[in-house]
């Protein structure tokens, strides 16, 4: 092979390696468990949505596992059936007590657990798992830890707090009560988790973009070397 022709290999396959490393990036970066609600309000009941992707090549999702920490809690707490699923709800001791219509509540639900019967959520698909209940703590935002398991055993733990805006590698859903948070198709409000994801796709979109870009750029300079190197005459 020649030396412009080797360069140009060299070029194409860097080239190509960082393309792969954008296209990576921006599907782990968006794939991950979000919570959302369309009628939520602190003092208020409503219904919860936690959107579970699946984000693995070869396994199936076959389980989730919701924490409900003590500063969430919430005196009435329900689970809608999902087809191909079981739940399973654990009750936890109250540091405090609430009061909901007049009376004390003194334990709550503090862990949902999903269980599929079946295949589960197959690579390349995502399910929904809802809730209903309240009264929602007066509070702007509430965090919901949650585990998903994968039929080969392992776990993706989505268990990290949100510090200072910057979102982690595995962020914890986040419920925003705010009265002004938007709608999606659904009917669902979307959560600063969700519009996050957003803001990740479009940043690996743009990145995308300008790997190809890069790519186009070095193959068009490797060429005019080429065609250079043809035209020089030898004295």
């Amino acid at each position: 092979m020649s030396r412009p022709l080797s360069r140009l290999a060299v070029v194409l396959t860097a080239a190509l390696v960082a393309l792969a490393a954008s296209v990576t990036g921006a599907s782990l970066a968006s794939a991950h468990v979000t919570v959302a609600s369309a009628d939520a309000a602190p003092g208020g009941y409503g219904k919860l949505v936690f959107r579970v992707p699946n984000e693995s090549d070869t396994a199936s999702t076959v389980g989730l596992r919701i924490q409900v920490p003590a500063e969430a809690a919430m005196a009435s707490l329900r689970v809608q059936p999902v087809p191909g699923w079981t739940a399973t709800l654990t009750n936890s001791e109250l540091p405090e007590p609430l009061e909901a219509h007049g009376q004390e509540i003194t334990s709550y639900v503090s862990v949902v657990e999903f269980r599929a019967t079946g295949t589960g959520i197959a690579p390349g698909e995502f399910q929904e798992f809802a809730l209903s209940g309240g009264p929602f703590p007066e509070v702007d935002e509430l965090t919901y830890p949650a585990v998903q398991t994968y039929s080969d055993g392992t776990e993706a733990a989505w268990i990290e707090p949100t510090v200072g805006g910057e979102e982690p590698e595995r962020p914890a859903p986040v419920l925003s009560l705010s009265a002004d948070s938007g709608a999606d198709d659904g009917g669902a409000t979307v959560s600063d988790d969700a519009a996050e994801s957003g803001d990740d796709d479009s940043s690996s979109v743009v990145a995308l973009v300008l790997s190809v870009v890069a790519l186009l750029v070095a193959i068009a300079a490797v060429v005019l070397g080429v065609r250079a190197g043809r035209r020089t005459v030898a004295p």
